[in-house]
């Protein structure tokens, strides 16, 4: 059995927990890796696969279940110090169907922040934290315009996992607990940062492969008449070409591993894992003597090795672009968890799902960090 329950410090702060919507219990490595001896931690959540990984790494976590049963549950929130929950995006996300609280999965939002409410009443001095998608401003008004009146307190901030990870994933956080997001200062962490297989090997980084490369040929010439050169959205993603693969838009798209991954969602089936480009560049002898850039790709989701040897390598003149999809284990250094968090009994499709469902863990982390330096000071 794995547990990634840390051994406490001497003088570090001790925390009373109670998470909503808890998953997997990613809360509970943030306290961590924010610096927390987590003291109690009762958890809420109905999927039986993120209780057990939860269980597999946290045994000591009390669990009390539906959220909507939260009036019979034994728990006496005057000693809770904390209380967070992520509560259900889909109504209110831009990618959903957009009802809201019309949604039935959309009214756990006010299940969720009568709970809060009860905390806090308890145990005036109690911190809260809520996380959400980014979502249209009409209802991020709403949210934000009912926490107010039913919490005390109540900052928003809007950070993206993006300067933690290698995922452009922008959050809604709602919280009294007080920091600046100005002073956050970017990792500077790409997709290639998190690759458990070197997945791509370019001889010149300015290059970005795109899915007009897919015939092979001269790149040489190709490079110096387009002048390509990696193109990088705002929010850090380079898209570089579509899988040829029976799915929508985004679905296809295949990224560089130089930018940013997509936002991880559940995942679930239909290829929908993010993909990153496979293959590399190599200076190859051709028939007249000279050498010449040539793209070599390959299906295995490996790259070519490495070698002196010029006549153990053959120019590959055409060839479908490829790509592979990020693992398992991938995902889960895109939401900052540890690689072996997610352990092997575990289907790799509720692996995605657990971990799309999931926040970025650095950046909670650091909100709880400057919990702890609001608390001593």
């Amino acid at each position: 059995m794995r547990l990634f329950i840390a051994t406490p410090k001497k003088d570090q702060p001790k925390v009373r927990v109670l998470s909503l919507f808890d998953g997997l219990s990613a809360s509970y490595i943030a306290l961590q890796r924010a610096g927390y001896v987590v003291d109690s931690y009762i958890s809420s959540e109905i999927d039986r696969y993120c209780i057990q990984v939860s269980e597999n790494n946290y045994p000591d976590i009390k669990r009390v279940g539906d959220i909507t049963d939260w009036k019979s549950w034994d728990v006496d929130y005057s000693k809770i110090d904390l209380v967070i929950g992520g509560f259900p995006c889909q109504s209110w996300s831009v990618s959903g169907r957009g009802l809201g609280d019309k949604d039935p999965r959309g009214m756990l939002f006010w299940t969720m922040l009568d709970v809060m409410k009860t905390v806090m009443k308890a145990n005036p001095k109690a911190h809260y934290l809520m996380e959400n998608v980014k979502m249209k401003r009409e209802f991020e008004q709403y949210i934000t315009h009912h926490t107010e009146q039913a919490l005390p307190n109540v900052n928003k901030y809007l950070i993206n996992a993006s300067l933690f990870s290698a995922q452009n994933r922008q959050r809604n956080y709602w919280t009294n607990i007080e920091a600046d997001t100005s002073q956050i200062k970017d990792k500077g962490i790409v997709l290639k940062d998190i690759l458990e297989i070197d997945g791509y090997v370019d001889r010149d980084k300015s290059h970005c492969l795109d899915a007009n490369y897919f015939k092979g040929g001269n790149l040489k010439s190709y490079f110096e008449k387009h002048r390509r050169q990696l193109v990088f959205s705002d929010n850090g993603l380079c898209h570089v070409g579509d899988a040829d693969i029976k799915a929508n838009q985004s679905t296809k798209r295949v990224y560089h591993p130089d930018g940013k991954a997509p936002t991880l969602t559940t995942m679930g089936g239909g290829h929908r894992e993010p993909k990153i480009l496979c293959g590399a560049l190599r200076g190859r002898y051709k028939a007249n003597g000279k050498t010449e850039q040539q793209l070599e790709l390959r299906k295995d989701s490996k790259t070519n090795s490495l070698t002196t040897v010029q006549k153990d390598n053959l120019v590959i003149e055409e060839e479908q672009l490829t790509y592979r999809k990020l693992t398992t284990k991938e995902c889960s250094r895109l939401q900052t968890i540890p690689d072996s968090y997610c352990f092997d009994g575990i289907s790799n499709t509720q692996k995605y799902k657990m971990l799309g469902n999931s926040f970025c863990v650095s950046v909670v982390a650091w909100l709880f960090e400057n919990l702890k330096n609001q608390e001593e000071k």
